[in-house]
């Protein structure tokens, strides 16, 4: 049987963790503490689920086809948040809306690569790049990360070939958390540049990026859309997973490319999506600020109650965003550990395998706690169930 595109690579990670919840019943003493996935779990607020209901009643091209490289309305506004945000000077037509933010990687992955080509991913990965890059005939380059879960420039000049066509950086990073230095990200620009090749930045969880003023001055650059291609996610900002609505910031020549690929797969963003991410960009800014306060202040959690957990033998590798990233003291591989975590402690996470290459040892001892909807009480609940672990 000849092998598909799809079995190049492997089972999505979220789907596979739940999987070890089927036939497992938590006593009511010990509910579930899932901290698997970096979703928020309650629905967007009701101003705005009341906008997306006035919209899917009163506005009739909701319910159409609309705009492949989304609703112009939409394009403009994001385009003038990240002139905000960033000190920038780009223009509606720098801006792409995706369906998600995955498509929009995958959308930027089209425009670059042919097959057999490579993209340097820093390790570990956002495993969603890993896999689509599989399915694309696109090798990946594994970048590991050095001293505080950050990659290196130099270490990435090494691995640049004829085939390079990428880097690809998500920061505040996922699985580890990390806020990637404004002069790191500069440099591995310059790097890209002098190469001729992209830099492709994922900033998914930009609005709860713990520092103040722009984190990057990539958008500064004179012609940044020649190297630099923004991904962005209304999803987390807004509570709207379920809705898909990305983003994809480059210059227009590559929008017009990537208009081919995101005509073929979904022909244009969901249209409600797509007025309650205007509606949140026109209306939302002091609610996201507080959503940012409140993820600050359970990464605080995060470090305040780790001494229970150091003294235990674990470490704190990375913090930030919706991320910490851990490592174990056990002897057992982090791909055993954490179905066992189901049955023993009641936690589900993700183990470290699932963002390392299959030959790398680095993952087995750890663990990505995606902590953004546990408050602190359900922090110090995590900690003690860690805590009181004796494999």
């Amino acid at each position: 049987m000849t092998l598909s595109r799809t079995a190049s690579t492997f089972a999505p990670p979220v789907m596979e963790a739940r999987r070890w919840l089927e036939d497992v019943t938590f006593p009511p003493n010990r509910p579930l503490i899932n901290v698997s996935q970096a979703a928020p779990v309650d629905p967007p607020p009701d101003a705005l689920r009341q906008a997306m209901a006035d919209a899917a009643l009163t506005r009739d091209d909701a319910h159409l086809y609309g705009p492949v490289l989304g609703m112009p309305a939409l394009r403009a506004g994001l385009s003038r948040q990240i002139n905000q945000h960033y000190s920038a000077s780009t223009h509606a037509e720098n801006v792409a809306i995706t369906s998600g933010c995955n498509q929009a990687f995958a959308a930027a992955i089209a425009t670059l690569c042919d097959e057999g080509d490579e993209v340097i991913l820093p390790t570990p990965w956002y495993f969603n790049h890993k896999m689509w890059l599989d399915m694309a005939g696109v090798a990946s380059v594994p970048l590991p990360v050095g001293g505080g879960m950050l990659p290196d420039v130099d270490a990435a000049r090494a691995l640049i070939t004829n085939k390079t066509r990428a880097i690809a950086l998500v920061t505040p990073n996922n699985p580890a958390g990390v806020e990637y230095p404004d002069a790191l990200v500069l440099g591995f620009h310059e790097l890209a540049k002098a190469h001729g090749i992209a830099l492709i930045v994922d900033e998914t969880y930009r609005d709860f990026d713990s520092r103040s003023g722009p984190p990057h001055a990539l958008f500064q650059q004179d012609g940044w859309e020649e190297t630099f291609i923004h991904l962005y996610s209304f999803s987390k900002a807004y509570r709207l997973t379920g809705h898909r609505v990305g983003a994809l910031v480059a210059s227009p020549e590559r929008l017009a490319e990537a208009e081919k690929f995101l005509d073929t797969v979904a022909i244009c963003p969901g249209q409600i999506g797509q007025y309650a991410a205007l509606w949140g960009l026109e209306n939302l800014t002091q609610w996201v600020a507080g959503e940012r306060d409140e993820i600050l202040a359970r990464r605080q959690a995060i470090t305040d109650g780790f001494p229970v957990l150091a003294d235990k033998g674990w470490q704190l590798m990375g913090l930030g965003a919706y991320f910490a990233y851990m490592q174990h003291p056990f002897d057992m591989s982090s791909a055993d550990l954490a179905p066992k975590l189901v049955q023993e402690a009641g936690i589900l996470c993700l183990p470290g395998t699932m963002f390392w290459p299959d030959d790398a040892p680095e993952g087995q001892r750890q663990l990505r706690i995606a902590f953004a909807n546990l408050d602190a009480d359900g922090i110090a609940a995590l900690y003690t169930r860690l805590s009181a672990l004796a494999l």
